[in-house]
């Protein structure tokens, strides 16, 4: 059995998804398997499947589309490898991804999560920095040269106060990531929401700057950008950062509770998507944009 898993879950462009899974087939490590859970209908893809000839491939498609997260949630409950990655359909790995990831972990066998080197690339594969990623260097991801261990507090109130991660690329200890699974309630916030739990529970992370590993790809238009205009994507991130906040305070983490009830760069991406919104006659969303980017929780005393 192997030690290591890719899981993919699928929705959406073929051509993208068939490239994302060469490059998987294509780790300089081939210790490895790949499940891939379709959670659409496109009539091509079995056969697509069928013909690679790989034994190291498991290929399923659901009976009828689950969504978002309840397909994550399947991933990481048909998983069974020491290590998982639940990968984005359409980014790319380096070929040493693999070995560069199992690197870390042959010196940190305890680890809860892998954060490695990521670049971001386009619709088209060209490599890109575009406003958010920028934003996300320069004002919150740490300063690593290197490698950086980090847990507990610390990482928390940094992902709460603004979501650095590139979670797709992120490797997870198999065990404790069955054991906790993304929340229900979520569907655009649960990557983050699934890391803190993780650190609630005493895990930590390496973040692996060394070299870069894996390509994430950001669209024009995606998923997260349609909620955006509308705002839905900001009334969940409301609920959860109010909640998580009250967590925070529970357990004795002030900074991250401060971080959460702040919110900065999701009230910073409120703001900008606003002209957006606008444009689109999306006043609703604009409305529910406004609000989030000009409010911040705050905390409940007994």
């Amino acid at each position: 059995m192997a030690t290591f898993e890719f899981m993919l879950p699928y929705y959406g462009d073929v051509a993208l998804m068939q490239a994302a899974v060469r490059s998987i087939l294509t780790q300089s490590d081939p210790d490895f398997r790949l499940t891939v859970i379709d959670d659409g209908k496109e009539p091509e893809v079995p056969g697509w499947f069928a013909g690679l000839g790989d034994d190291r491939v498991r290929y399923l498609r659901n009976e009828q589309n689950l969504g978002i997260t309840k397909n994550f949630q399947k991933c990481v409950e048909l998983s069974t490898a020491d290590h998982v990655v639940i990968m984005g359909c359409d980014d790319l790995l380096h070929p040493h991804y693999l070995e560069t990831v199992r690197a870390v972990l042959k010196d940190n066998p305890d680890l809860g999560m892998v954060q490695p080197g990521v670049e971001v690339i386009d619709g088209t594969g060209a490599v890109t920095s575009g406003l958010a990623d920028n934003v996300k260097d320069k004002l919150y991801s740490p300063s690593v040269k290197g490698r950086r261990l980090m847990g507990g507090e610390e990482l928390a109130a940094s992902v709460l106060r603004g979501n650095w991660l590139y979670f797709p690329s992120i490797c997870w200890r198999g065990e404790v990531l069955r054991q906790v699974n993304f929340r229900d309630e979520y569907s655009v916030i649960q990557d983050l929401a699934l890391v803190v739990d993780l650190l609630e529970r005493g895990e930590t992370m390496m973040v692996d700057n060394t070299t870069v590993v894996f390509q994430y790809r950001r669209h024009a238009v995606s998923e997260s950008s349609v909620q955006a205009f509308s705002g839905t994507r900001f009334a969940e991130a409301e609920k959860y950062f109010n909640a998580v906040a009250e967590r925070m305070d529970a357990r004795g983490w002030p900074k991250a509770a401060r971080a959460a009830r702040f919110r900065s760069a999701s009230r910073l991406h409120a703001l900008t998507m606003l002209p957006g919104a606008l444009r689109r006659g999306k006043s609703g969303g604009a409305k529910v944009l406004v609000r989030h980017a000009l409010t911040s929780g705050q905390r409940h005393e007994a």
